[in-house]
């Protein structure tokens, strides 16, 4: 057995800065006409932007951005090149974060296929000396070998551009591009594909403005729900009011934080807008988003002083477990399914109703925070990092980490809630061995995912995970049993008797106080040593 690894303090996830609301926007024929070609000729000028920022790559400095949105300008509007412009950098900015870790991915992949390339075939893991094992087969090794080349070669151009500060970004998607390939797979014609890629390179989002009307002078939206725009110069002869906007006939109506978002645009506050249209159900949307003032941090001791609701995150359910401040599980466990097969959508209503029963539990309880694991399983689908099985790594992958992570956070936030992430070290291995038979019972049967709950709990409060032992019998003969031992052999002293206390042992005065508490042995007692001395002796006799 290899030492365990060092497991991280537990911490509080600081709640988000961001907030984002999303609405259907009821268009007409000729607002839907309106947006397509406003959206479809500043995706054209995004398009191009875009070309001019990745062919500068890392010699793009300050001075080259007021040039690109000088350039923008001319040919749409100020506040238009503004958006364009800050909407290109970020999206180079993400690709070249992706570079990065795809080659640290690369990296890592390369090296655990050498190490296992060298060691002997079929030969075990030693943990001990930081050995892996090796493959199983010849044929095994021979089609790793070739992966090997393979990956190298990738990493040879991922290097290659990332030295020279080149990004490959495809505005709408690769995914889409590439369906273009194969329409008959997907079950698509020309025109269908035609119209989700325009639709996917429209481009219609203004950043807020504070101080300015409603917070936006380019996309506005006003109190009463009339969403109007401003359109770039080419574009000025389809304004139907004026200062070249065009107001559209339906009005906007925000369901979703309501109140937080009048109250910022009613008192001028920047608020960034997004348009966007999907193809496949002919629907239009209207996003809405601003920034918050970051809160303080509270310290983990306060959120945790009502107790903890502890979350084991599955591939199928949330198993949650009520422990109070001692880390002692309270009632039963809870147990919130939900289903990841299908849709994008589909799946984030999922989740978002299994959080929403779960933060609901959390009120009941009475607790300030929630325990969940940091989990980050970037190298799910990795076979050298996860063996053979496919349905394994399969499983591994379908874990939503990063989505319920955020969703969770930033639900648990509008509700008063904290979240402590904890390590998620030996959370399942030693929640099953001290937790799992204890707490079952006849009618009630605790799972694997139960006790890892409990865990989790028992390490955002700080406590040991390890159950405390079972008190001694009766006696210490055999037929009596023996303890339930769940403490090693370092924890002895901690688990055993009390220390004998030196001095007599007397229960009327304390030790060293009293008139006899030293001449104990002395008196005439029955059955004392002194008379049981004089006995053995022979006492002298009283008679005269």
């Amino acid at each position: 057995m290899g030492t365990p690894r060092q497991v991280a303090a537990p911490l509080v996830v600081p709640a988000p800065a961001g907030v984002t609301i999303r609405t259907r926007l009821r268009l007409t024929p000729a607002d839907e006409t309106v947006l397509t070609e406003v959206g479809g000729f500043l995706g054209s000028l995004a398009s191009q932007d875009l070309a001019v920022r990745a062919r500068s790559g890392t010699a793009h400095d300050a001075d080259s951005w007021p040039d690109r949105k000088r350039l923008l300008t001319a040919r749409s509007s100020s506040r238009w090149a503004g958006s364009i412009t800050r909407a290109t950098h970020d999206q180079w900015a993400s690709a070249r974060r992706a570079q990065a870790a795809e080659r640290a991915w690369l990296r890592g992949e390369i090296t655990r296929i050498r190490a296992r390339l060298s060691r002997p075939l079929g030969a075990k893991a030693d943990k001990r000396c930081g050995l892996p094992r090796g493959y199983a087969t010849r044929s095994e090794w021979h089609g790793k070998s070739r992966r090997l080349s393979a990956l190298q070669d990738r990493l040879a151009a991922v290097e290659a551009d990332w030295a020279a500060g080149s990004v490959h970004v495809v505005r709408g998607g690769k995914r889409l591009a590439r369906l273009r390939h194969r329409l008959g797979d997907a079950g698509l014609g020309a025109p269908d594909w035609r119209k989700r890629w325009q639709a996917a390179r429209m481009f219609l989002a203004a950043d807020g403005e504070s101080g300015k009307r409603f917070g936006n002078e380019t996309i506005r939206v006003t109190d009463a729900g009339q969403l109007s725009l401003k359109l770039p110069r080419p574009l000025a002869h389809l304004a139907n009011a004026p200062h070249g906007r065009y107001v559209l006939d339906g009005a906007v109506a925000f369901r979703h934080r309501a109140g937080e978002w009048r109250d910022r645009i009613t008192a001028d506050r920047a608020v960034a807008y997004r348009i966007q249209h999907d193809a496949v159900r002919g629907r239009w949307y209207l996003t809405a988003s601003w920034q918050r003032p970051a809160a303080p941090v509270p310290p983990l001791r306060a959120v945790l002083a009502r107790g903890v609701l502890a979350v084991d995150m599955n591939d199928d359910h949330l198993a949650a477990w009520h422990l109070d401040a001692h880390g002692n599980p309270v009632g039963a466990p809870r147990r919130y399914v939900y289903d990841l097969s299908g849709g994008a959508s589909h799946r984030d209503a999922q989740i978002r109703h299994a959080l929403t029963r779960l933060l609901h539990h959390a009120r009941r309880c009475g607790v300030g925070a929630v325990a969940i694991e940091d989990l980050d399983f970037a190298d799910g689908t990795s076979r050298e990092q996860h063996g053979r099985s496919k349905q394994f790594r399969r499983l591994v992958s379908r874990f939503p980490t990063a989505g319920l992570r955020g969703r969770l956070v930033s639900m648990a936030a509008d509700r008063g809630f904290a979240i402590v992430a904890v390590d998620p070290a030996y959370t399942s291995q030693w929640g099953a061995r001290h937790w799992q038979k204890p707490l079952s019972t006849p009618a009630r049967e605790i799972t694997r995912h139960d006790a890892a709950a409990v865990a989790i709990g028992r390490r955002a409060l700080g406590v040991p995970i390890r159950r405390r032992t079972a008190p001694p019998p009766r006696d210490r003969r055999d037929p009596a049993g023996h303890r339930t031992v769940q403490a090693g052999p370092e924890g002895r002293a901690h688990e055993g008797p009390r220390p004998r206390l030196p001095g007599p042992r007397t229960r009327s005065v304390p030790p060293g106080r009293g008139a006899n508490a030293g001449d104990q042995r002395a008196q005439d007692h029955s059955g004392c040593a002194v008379e049981q001395a004089s006995r053995s002796r022979g006492a002298p006799s009283l008679d005269p």
